[in-house]
């Protein structure tokens, strides 16, 4: 029986499914079901105690509700993911996946043996300028090296310090492959390093107190450190820096120090006053909008390997923390 009268129903095809069903009779009662969907077969009619037929009219629903979470990164996971290091085996494998060594060794490393790699540029913009030219120098060479298939990184077993007493240990070591047309680029390399010229293999280590002969002794950043780096890049308008809202960062005659030549080659992005067009990425802060040029292939390049770089560190972190949930679905 409908809830309007008493009146037969023909029969009705039900498939069950994730779909709601409504059926409204000529007399307004309602048929549905809420755990479920269900078919009506072509021909369904109501047929009264007199005689007289009426179609009934349905409708189908289907109803979903996705959610985004947001879980806030601390205590061991922000530990974790953005303050530690970048281990040497990120190095390792970024640039056995295809990465330019100069990209990742320019972003990721601030310091091998004695050479400096801006380290003082991995937090706040510094007053004074940075130390950055004879790195730029080891980079493009390891560069020109891995384009010349003249080099491979990898891990192999070494001896601490050539002390043959000591046990095996296993190290990352950069090999020279090349032949004598680059071996003067090589000993170039050894020399930056401060390490013996007739050198063929260099260890890697992130030990800058015990470290053999051949040994490169270097410190990475971490991804927050990383984001510093890049950030001091970042044109900001001319108003802001006479209001004094960004650290202004001096040569030792007062000259004002350009970013772009420790940075430019990585990352350059840009402020204005209204939202750019054609943008790869906009950003709103303070009354500006800051953005990367979508014809900016390096940047975006940059960009991508800040990405693997994030997935890296994130590892495998479990996620215990409570978690920020907003419902995107429809009414």
């Amino acid at each position: 029986d409908s809830p309007g009268g008493s009146q037969d129903w023909q029969t009705v095809v039900v498939a069950q499914g994730a779909l709601n069903l409504q059926v409204n009779a000529p007399d307004g009662g309602i048929f549905g079901g809420g755990s479920g969907f269900s078919l009506l077969a072509p021909d369904v009619s109501i047929v009264s105690a007199g005689g007289d037929t009426a179609s009934p009219s349905g409708s189908v629903t289907y109803k979903q509700n996705p959610t985004v979470s947001y879980t806030p990164l601390r205590g061991n996971q922000f530990l974790k993911q953005m303050l530690s290091p970048i281990p040497l085996e990120a190095l390792l494998t970024l640039t056995q996946s295809g990465w330019s060594v100069q990209r990742v060794m320019s972003l990721c490393v601030e310091r091998a043996n004695n050479l400096d790699n801006a380290a003082n540029a991995s937090g706040p913009t510094p007053t004074g300028e940075p130390r950055f030219e004879r790195f730029r120098t080891l980079v493009d060479i390891l560069r020109e090296l891995q384009q010349a298939d003249a080099m491979e990184l990898g891990a192999a077993a070494v001896q601490p310090n050539g002390n043959a007493a000591k046990k095996m240990v296993r190290n990352l070591v950069l090999r020279f492959k090349g032949g004598a047309e680059l071996a003067d680029k090589f000993r170039e390399l050894c020399m930056l390093l401060e390490v013996p010229v007739d050198s063929t293999e260099l260890v890697l280590t992130s030990n800058f107190f015990d470290k053999p002969a051949n040994g490169v002794a270097v410190r990475t950043r971490s991804m927050m450190g990383i984001m510093f780096f890049l950030s001091h890049n970042i044109r900001v308008s001319d108003a802001d820096e006479k209001e004094g809202l960004v650290t202004v960062t001096k040569q030792p005659g007062g000259e004002v120090f350009d970013w772009g030549q420790v940075t430019g080659r990585l990352f350059n992005a840009h402020s204005a006053k209204a939202r750019p067009q054609g943008a790869f990425l906009a950003v709103p802060y303070r009354g500006s909008w800051f953005y990367l040029r979508n014809n900016d292939l390096e940047t975006k390049s940059t960009f991508m390997l800040l990405n693997q770089l994030f997935n890296l560190q994130a590892g495998d972190i479990k996620t215990v923390a409570p978690a920020f949930t907003i419902g995107v679905g429809g009414g």
